[in-house]
């Protein structure tokens, strides 16, 4: 299994190109299962998500081209099979994605319950309270779950969303592009990624209002037609670059970042004395006069974003004073605390917020990788510390970053991978 190997105590300095963004593109390949012609992708991450969806669009019958070099993934056919196995679905939760387009097309769904990070159940009952709010018949055993929509179709219907869920205003979105009459979800996620779906299916025909806000309308279409469409830049990807920027005291331009995308992030990187200012080219990003100890609580966007939460701890790992980082949206998702504890951080966690003491600085030592998020935060930590740092089960990383190594590489990190 890979490690990745960081000798920390050296400034970043340069640009890094911000890849496309994984959130996004997972979400916009389910609905190739909607057209009726190719739907064409570009700015696609190259990433192990990517191409376990791409196998599980394959599995339901779809042809996928992935050109990894110039970044476009083509899918095109409609769905042989109505059937998304636990091989496959069990490899990352976003596979739940082809259940509503699969039910709004073909009238029926089995779709293996999901797996990925390991950071809290996080159910799929919004999911399927939604469909059935649609007319579908759900049904969950051994495993699988079982949606049929009624004769005639999956019917429009007025969804009122008890907490917010990226997940649910996906799938229920995608179901709702093909069903007769009108859609609306209240209390919807107003994340970038949901615009961005929402663009994309506008392209291929569909008709959605609300975009940005809480509440989207969606009219239904009887059939929706193959379009181009550019994958956002990825606003964690971003983050999480600047916040390497930050805890090494280097300067960075984060090629295609996008200002509006960070939400309240930039605003706390700022409070925590990070320069973050918006050039034409993307965001530049420099430490001040020393990093001070800041409060943040998880929210849904613009909220400070869960996927972020780990990242910015690592960053209060070198901050002067006291910091609580809160986290509201995931429960077991400080399993990074006793990893940064280990390079010299002081971190007590108390049910779900975390007490980080700044410490004047870390100290490399062998970590151990458990998610997605907290395996990056380990990465900041180890540009930072003095020594040698080993993160080892870093196949979390190649979920969800791009060409990781040679991107920090590239900009003055000593940093590799060992097989």
């Amino acid at each position: 299994m890979d490690r990745i190997r960081i000798r920390g105590g050296r400034s970043l300095n340069g640009t890094i190109p911000v890849s496309g963004a994984k959130n996004a593109v997972l979400a916009l390949m389910p609905a190739a299962l909607l057209a009726d012609s190719p739907l064409h992708l570009s700015n696609v991450p190259d990433l192990a998500d990517v191409a376990t969806m791409s196998a599980l669009l394959r599995q339901l019958g779809l042809s996928v081209e992935h050109d990894k070099a110039a970044k476009t993934l083509v899918m095109n056919g409609s769905a042989t099979s109505n059937e998304a196995p636990y091989d496959i679905v069990r490899k990352m939760r976003a596979s739940v994605l082809v259940l509503g387009p699969l039910v709004a097309r073909h009238g029926i769904a089995r779709v293996s319950l999901p797996g990925g990070c390991a950071i809290g159940t996080r159910p799929v009952d919004l999911h399927l309270k939604g469909l059935e709010a649609m007319g579908a018949t759900i049904t969950v055993e051994a495993g699988y779950i079982e949606a049929r929509a009624p004769e005639g179709g999956l019917k429009g219907a007025r969804i009122i969303f008890p907490v917010v869920s990226v997940g649910a205003t996906e799938n229920l979105m995608l179901a709702a592009a093909l069903a007769d009459g009108e859609t609306e979800l209240v209390n919807a996620a107003r994340e970038p990624e949901i615009e961005d779906l929402a663009l994309c299916l506008m392209r291929m025909g569909a008709r959605i209002e609300g975009l940005g806000t809480g509440h989207l309308r969606i009219q239904g279409s009887t059939s929706l037609t193959g379009a181009q469409h550019p994958v956002l830049p990825d606003r964690i990807e971003a983050g999480s670059f600047a916040c390497a920027a930050a805890i090494t005291g280097g300067e960075v331009l984060l090629a295609g970042a996008r200002l509006e995308h960070l939400g309240t992030v930039a605003r706390v990187l700022r409070e925590a004395g990070v320069g973050v200012n918006e050039e034409p080219a993307g965001l530049r990003i420099s430490r001040l006069n020393g990093l001070h100890g800041v409060d943040v609580v998880t929210e849904p966007f613009p909220g400070f974003a869960t996927d972020m939460q780990a990242q910015f701890m690592s960053l209060m790992c070198l901050a002067q004073g006291a910091s609580m980082v809160t986290e509201t949206i995931f429960e077991n998702r400080f399993m990074h605390v006793p990893e940064l504890n280990r390079m010299g951080a002081r971190i007590n966690v108390h049910g779900s917020s975390a007490i980080v003491r700044g410490v004047p600085s870390l100290s490399g030592a062998p970590v151990m990788a458990t998610d997605l998020r907290a395996s990056i935060s380990l990465v900041l930590a180890g540009l930072a510390a003095r020594g040698e740092t080993i993160v080892n089960r870093v196949y979390h990383l190649d979920r969800g970053y791009e060409q990781l190594e040679q991107k920090l590489a590239a900009v003055g990190a000593d940093i590799e991978r060992l097989s």
